[in-house]
């Protein structure tokens, strides 16, 4: 880090859901969209959970983790839970659809993992989810705010 206030984009890692549906694909292109706006670095869910050694031992080293969830299935963040990265539990979603947390306010997650300080569900942000991949980029600017504010506010944390 070059500076003890502020993660740099590479030490803050995106990991997005990619599912089969509209939801998904939106989380996805918001993890490509925060990456080209530097404000993170779009990593390899299917890595974690296929335990590949370079990938899991990349993530012990980010400062900070996202996880983002297309549904309330909530694959990225159980995804990251098995791999032993643990997700915080979220408060209701306050105006604007924000869910500011952090890892300063909450326990270790047990066996000592990680502990993610933001996780999103997209469909939390009022998207519906719909089993086709038509994405609307209102819907798609909204999930990508949402997260750039709660990443900036992680950054006023530390």
């Amino acid at each position: 880090m070059k500076n003890n206030d502020v993660c740099e984009p590479a030490e803050i890692l995106i990991f997005p859901c990619s599912g089969g549906t509209n939801v998904g694909k939106i989380a996805n292109h918001a993890a490509i969209d925060l990456t080209a706006l530097k404000k993170g670095k779009m990593y390899g869910l299917a890595g974690i959970g296929g335990h590949v050694d370079s990938i899991i031992e990349s993530t012990k080293k980010a400062k900070k983790l996202v996880a983002m969830d297309g549904c309330q299935v909530q694959c990225a963040k159980k995804t990251l839970e098995h791999a032993g990265f643990g997700v915080d539990e979220r408060p209701p979603v306050q105006a604007g659809g924000l869910h500011p947390i952090g890892a300063a306010s909450l326990p270790p997650p047990k066996g000592g993992g990680h502990l993610s300080d933001v996780h999103v569900v997209v469909t939390e942000l009022r998207i519906k989810k719909i089993n086709d991949f038509m994405m609307d980029l209102d819907d798609l600017n909204k999930v990508v705010d949402s997260i750039s504010r709660q990443i900036q506010g992680i950054n006023h944390r530390m």
